[in-house]
């Protein structure tokens, strides 16, 4: 959670941000984009440094970083160095979420994974709704920097926890190497895999679709909606409900319904959520409340059955490189979203039928990449008990 909530807990306080820093809406973006990037670009190191070190550790570690972090975006004078922290924040934030699938998938299997998956989908989910309600009403008790120091407070608390009840998940006799041609050689194999290519593009240009509205949430609430800071909720409280619904639903579905039909329910469900928020926007000229949030409800709902499905058929691509499968999966959605929130997201944030168009077509192409997964797509290979190898049904 606590990598989300370092995303969205600061969107109310982005006016009074600007104002003391001196940097208008547009400066205010790069906030996000420059968070992602780095978020990004340490994805591809954490994985495979949990499958070498264990997974523990670089959890740990990344607490710490992301703590000191929170302290310097607090302490912040000027956007420079708020810039140099978010960029740390990136940079350790990552290890919830990315060494967090590898340890799910090392514990179970099979249906008892997506069960699981979908119950972290579900508490992962709180987090973009509740955070930037925080970070609304601390931003009603006091200045911005309050917003920082709850993340401090947040993740120590998560530090002391993790410390004393997270079990190591990934023994010694599992590890693999830290020499830099075996981690190459890793990524080369995965990355060039036309499979892996297919499932990470299906589920991070699927994902994307909501993402461009997350990220354009400061402009689309308080400026398109015309709400104020207390009033993020109206967005991201439907949309989350849809969320932790939709991670349910496949929770329970795991073992009745197949992987590939309910990735199928799932695209359904976001291509109507799609096509009903751009007829919304075709025929109102003031996009408001509830009507306009609605369809994110509906797309979250199809992502959440979704998510697991992809997630799962990755790491069991590489038994014994789950750590690497997950960074490289988690690198190719957070390159799009940093795109998303930095290039895309100025350009059509201030106009709601732009914005529809915009998601709508990240949608498409992620149902396309998943159909073409679906035509050419081979079974899902069994873990093995020695290091996977491409095999020819994994290369197709």
């Amino acid at each position: 959670m606590f990598g989300p909530f370092s995303i969205d807990t600061i969107f109310p306080a982005f006016p009074a941000i600007g104002a003391d820093l001196g940097a208008d809406a547009t400066a205010m973006q790069q906030t996000i984009s420059v968070y992602l990037v780095a978020y990004a670009l340490m994805s591809i190191v954490h994985g495979p440094l949990s499958d070498a070190i264990g997974r523990r550790r670089v959890i740990l570690g990344g607490l710490v970083v992301f703590v000191l972090a929170s302290v310097g975006c607090a302490l912040s004078t000027d956007l420079v160095t708020l810039l140099v922290f978010r960029a740390l924040q990136g940079l350790s934030a990552g290890v919830g979420l990315i060494v967090g699938r590898a340890v799910i998938r090392d514990v179970l299997h099979g249906d008892d994974a997506q069960r699981l998956m979908s119950q972290v989908s579900m508490i992962f989910g709180i987090a973009p709704a509740i955070a930037p309600i925080i970070g609304g009403w601390l931003l009603g008790w006091g200045r911005w920097p309050l917003i920082f120091w709850f993340l401090v407070a947040f993740s120590l608390v998560l530090l002391v926890v993790c410390w004393f009840r997270l079990p190591e998940t990934h023994p010694r006799e599992a590890r693999s190497s830290l020499r830099p041609s075996r981690l190459l050689g890793d990524y080369a194999a995965i990355a060039l895999n036309p499979r892996f290519q297919r499932v990470a593009a299906a589920g991070a240009f699927n994902f994307s679709a909501l993402f461009l509205y997350i990220a354009s949430t400061p402009v689309f609430v308080l400026e398109v909606l015309r709400l104020d800071e207390r009033q993020f909720a109206w967005f991201f409280v439907p949309m989350i409900g849809g969320m932790m619904l939709g991670a349910w639903c496949s929770g329970r579905a795991a073992g009745r319904i197949s992987g590939t039909r309910l990735a199928n329910i799932g695209f359904a469900c976001s291509g109507l959520a799609m096509a009903a928020n751009l007829l919304y926007n075709l025929a109102i000229d003031q996009p408001s409340v509830p009507w306009a949030v609605l369809p994110m409800a509906l797309n979250s709902f199809g992502i959440a059955l979704v998510f697991p499905i992809l997630t799962l058929r990755v790491l069991d691509m590489y038994p014994r490189q789950r750590g690497s499968a997950s960074s490289l999966q988690a690198f190719t959605g957070l390159v799009l979203n940093a795109l998303a929130a930095g290039v895309l997201s100025p350009l059509v944030s201030h106009h709601p039928m732009r914005l529809a168009m915009a998601s709508a077509g990240f949608m498409l192409v992620g149902w396309m990449f998943w159909r073409w997964e679906c035509a050419r797509g081979g079974p899902t290979p069994s873990p093995v008990p020695h290091p996977a190898r491409l095999e020819p049904t994994d290369q197709m």
